[in-house]
């Protein structure tokens, strides 16, 4: 594998390009904002007018893509990868999307002689730009053995989780989670500042203890504590992932028995609100619900 496709070129898709380049393939990329290919092109980055082009070119294909339904279109378009992808191409979705879907574009693509791998990722840009990302894989050995170099030179840890789709529902029951995490590590800091504790050393003594989680040991330092909010992911794409993650558990009959993965629905629900789509989602900690203040 020596000529790597991006398709879409935002926080994430931009680092991973960036990344895949310093690793020493060949990297072209296309995003419909001809903003967002801008600064790639300067560093080297060969840009393409569309998936159909790519598709032709390209002996990998990373998608970095924001809901199902783009991917959906990307594969399934008349210029897309269904229909312009050459035999043996094997394309990396790297987005965090619906598990049924992703099934089902694997068959399509199966069908053109082309592979689906399932590797949503976790590490946010700062991870993407420095090839330090997280990826948790849905494929067969052989196709995921094929691609390892690309994977590599994106991520610092790689679990192969299952076939394809299992990536998917791995990062969905991830996320869902970080979204409780940051709910009770919310609340947990609301009831340390009423109990005349500061926030900053009982966090100090809960990640020395056994309550520590990723939120309180990166996000609360990194993002919360100092008002910062800018790690680069929204409120609506944390949205997005809690409500596919209520309607993986509602689709596996898991949603009536458990009452906790409801609540952290609703709650995430409830607060757009009062807390804007393009807020950083970290916000949630600080989200009362009306009437509760």
């Amino acid at each position: 594998m020596k000529i790597i496709g991006v398709v879409g070129l935002g926080n994430m898709g931009r680092g991973m390009a960036l990344s895949l380049q310093r690793g020493g393939f060949t990297v072209l990329g296309f995003d419909p904002s001809p903003a967002a290919g801008a600064s790639l092109a300067e560093a080297g980055v060969g840009l393409r007018a569309s998936v159909a082009e790519l598709a032709r070119e390209v002996d990998a294909l990373v998608l970095s893509l924001p809901t199902s339904q783009v991917v959906e279109a990307v594969v399934n378009g008349a210029d897309g990868i269904a229909a312009n992808g050459r035999e043996g191409l094997v394309v990396v979705d790297t987005s965090t999307a619906d598990p049924e879907s992703t099934r089902a574009l694997a068959v399509t693509l199966r069908e053109k002689g082309i592979a689906l791998v399932d590797a949503p990722v976790s590490g946010g840009p700062k991870g993407a730009l420095n090839g330090a990302l997280t990826m948790v894989l849905g494929g067969s050995v052989e196709d995921i053995a094929r691609i390892e170099p690309v994977l590599a030179a994106m991520s610092a840890k790689r679990v192969h989780i299952g076939d394809v789709g299992a990536g998917h529902v791995t990062k969905l029951i991830n996320n869902l989670m970080c979204a409780a995490h940051l709910v009770v590590a919310g609340e947990a800091m609301r009831l340390a500042k009423a109990a005349g504790v500061a926030p900053e050393q009982v966090l100090e003594g809960l990640n020395a203890g056994s309550g520590r989680s990723g939120i309180t040991q990166t996000n609360y330092p990194t993002w919360i504590l100092n008002d910062a909010f800018d790690s680069g992911f929204t409120m609506k794409l944390m949205r997005k992932d809690v409500r596919l993650a209520m309607a993986l558990a509602e689709q596996t009959g898991t949603l009536a028995t458990g009452p906790l993965t409801a609540e952290v629905g609703r709650l995430w629900a409830a607060s757009a609100a009062t807390v804007g789509d393009d807020e950083d989602f970290n916000r949630i900690v600080q989200f009362i619900e009306p009437g509760r203040a």
